[in-house]
């Protein structure tokens, strides 16, 4: 995080840092100008503004009631907003006096539940959609729908003789048929076994892709977010909190609530002095902090670590700065929770096969070559 990100001693304005870029520059598909909705005193989504471009896929992220699934309600024309304009490839939909129903909107959605019908197979669920075409038309949209989904041996299958994933994906074919200009998500995955999200993610994203639609999705979930998407929109309080490439929200959070809701995240204290950072870590360099410059001589500052940015390491008691106050076993690492002897808690990240007994005193270390974000201290 550059230092233009934070208030300095002085109170200085913070300014624009570029860490939530806007999409690259192409067609835009998707735009939403000043959008809100409100329910009686609740404001849902405030004065939202967002432009998709042609083949992206944007997830919306947030907790509960952030406003995010309003807003796919919004873009979807099942919910009309209290101000702002919606336009799908340069056509108003709704504001500006104008209020277009879902099923004359360009958009597909993708519901939560799937929301297949039963009665009919496999094959007719993806046709339901294209009924003004000509039954050759149909036939052959359907085959490269099902062929495209991996489903082509499924054609006269009933949904109910399905698996999740395998639903999942007649969803998405029906949803593509009519080759709408952009296909909404309502939280894909949650209605899977966790077994089967890992390999979905990467099927739908492939399948968005080699169509080339424009998707939004909306998730509570931060590591489908960050795995499958373009670009993530952190949602706040009705607000876009911060947009950018997954990587860069993620290792750049613009605020504390980024930082925190993306992942385990700790926070070390130091004043800044002379080129570094006196944290219980050490002294940290300057040069390992995203923007911290002379500015901010004598700021007191939070340095934001993740669990694979410290080491928890077995020393010497003298050596020590913490104790091992917890650990998550996940398969492939163990995650220590750290008390350092300042107070603060850490999360570390180590190999399986570095087992480290509970309470344990260890010397924690900075592990990272990359910079590390900052914050005004609390």
């Amino acid at each position: 995080m550059t230092a233009s990100q934070h208030s300095t001693p002085v109170d200085a304005q913070p300014r624009s840092t570029g860490a939530s870029e806007p999409a690259e520059k192409g067609r835009a598909v998707l735009e939403l100008d000043g959008v809100t909705r409100q329910f009686g005193a609740e404001t849902a989504v405030a004065n939202l503004d967002l432009t998709v471009q042609d083949g992206e896929l944007l997830t919306l992220l947030g907790p509960s009631g952030c406003g995010k699934t309003t807003t796919l309600r919004l873009l979807a024309g099942l919910d009309e907003p209290d101000a702002g304009a919606i336009r799908v490839a340069g056509e108003t939909v709704a504001g500006e006096g104008t209020f277009v129903k879902p099923e004359n909107r360009d958009v597909g959605l993708v519901f939560q539940e799937f929301a297949l019908f039963p009665h009919l197979t496999v094959g007719e669920n993806v046709a339901f959609g294209i009924q003004d075409r000509s039954d050759d038309e149909i036939d052959q949209r359907v085959t490269d729908l099902l062929e495209l989904v991996g489903l082509d041996d499924y054609r006269e299958a009933s949904p109910e003789d399905l698996s999740g994933g395998q639903r999942q994906r007649v969803a998405l074919a029906r949803s593509l048929a009519p080759e709408p200009d952009v296909l909404l998500l309502d939280e894909p995955f949650s209605n899977l076994d966790v077994g089967l999200r890992e390999e979905m993610r990467r099927e739908v994203r492939r399948i968005i892709k080699e169509t080339g639609v424009t998707a939004v999705s909306v998730t509570h979930d931060q590591e489908e977010a960050l795995s499958i998407s373009d670009r993530v929109a952190v949602v706040r309080d009705g607000r876009v909190e911060q947009i950018g490439r997954p990587e860069i929200v993620f290792q750049q959070p613009e605020s504390r609530f980024v930082a925190e809701f993306l992942g385990q995240a700790g926070f070390v204290s130091g004043t800044f002095a002379e080129g570094c950072v006196d944290t219980p870590l050490g002294c940290l360099d300057a040069d390992r902090i995203e923007g911290l410059d002379t500015e901010y001589e004598g700021a007191d500052v939070d340095v934001l670590v993740r669990p694979d940015d410290i080491r928890a390491v077995p020393a010497d008691p003298a050596g020590t700065n913490g104790r091992i106050v917890d650990r998550q076993y996940t398969g492939p690492s163990f995650v220590y929770t750290v008390e350092l002897d300042s107070g603060a808690i850490l999360h570390c990240e180590h190999n399986h096969a570095e087992e480290l007994g509970m309470d344990k005193r260890v010397r924690v270390r900075l592990a990272t070559d990359h910079p590390l974000a900052w914050f005004p201290a609390e």
